[in-house]
């Protein structure tokens, strides 16, 4: 059994696999990592290995706790992956984009892979069908959008992200919503459109903590699963086994 931590900006991501299946997943607050690790390691004692991720704060402590538990990796832009990286500035690629694209590698050999990863920020990472990471786009992510309207306005609200009833606005937070939401969906497809016109056979994966909200306004085929980032750092792991 294999144990995954994601450390994000906001939340931390628990999940154990056994072989290649997800079979526990809990979130937590960096606060709450201690306990929350106590528990899962007395449910799922078979557990030897583990793979740490972080693009948020993840104290020494957390580190060493996760160590003298078990046979650990720390992601880094150094660690072993199952792709070729061309990215120019391959220290510089995130670790969440590191594991996107590794599974990517594994669930889709062969294959041109577009990742879609609705969260903090959208990225955009494409997998050629040769397993060249080739790299992408980053642009903000919808919560990001309406802090930004309230941030560097004097007069926009802040608001929660909303499904638009319609995509003409007929008030201020009506419109803010139709920006925000058909902008982000509008971003998506075209982005999309734009792969597709040089990669007919594209597969499209759409993931992130936005998923679900998206997924339904999103015309054009896409594969929807919000826990392709905890699968790839599971590839990783394994793929740093042999």
């Amino acid at each position: 059994m294999n144990l995954i931590v994601d450390v994000g900006n906001t939340f931390i991501k628990l999940a154990v696999f056994s072989k290649n299946e997800l079979v526990h997943r809990v979130v937590c607050k960096n606060q709450e990592f201690s306990e929350v690790l106590f528990e899962v390691s007395r449910e799922f004692s078979e557990i030897k290995h583990c793979i740490v991720s972080y693009v948020g704060h993840f104290s020494e402590a957390y580190i060493k706790l996760l160590k003298d538990n078990y046979i650990l990796v720390a992601l880094t832009n150094k660690t072993l992956v199952p792709f070729i990286n061309d990215y120019s500035t391959p220290l510089t690629l995130g670790v969440d984009r590191i594991a996107l694209a590794s599974a990517a590698a594994v669930k889709f050999p062969q294959k041109n892979v577009l990742v879609i990863d609705a969260g903090s920020c959208i990225t955009y990472d494409f997998l050629s069908d040769k397993n060249h990471y080739k790299g992408g786009a980053i642009s903000p992510g919808i919560a990001m959008r309406y802090k930004a309207m309230n941030q560097f306005t004097a007069g926009l609200p802040l608001l929660e992200k909303e499904m638009p009833d319609f995509f003409i606005g007929d008030n201020t937070n009506a419109s803010m919503h139709s920006g925000v939401v058909y902008g982000v969906i509008s971003e998506i497809e075209g982005t999309i459109n734009r792969y597709k016109n040089k990669y007919p056979d594209l597969t499209i994966i759409l993931t992130g903590g936005d998923t679900d909200f998206l997924r339904e306004s999103i015309k054009i085929g896409i594969f929807a699963n919000s826990n392709f980032l905890l699968e790839g750092l599971h590839f990783i792991l394994e793929h740093n086994k042999h």
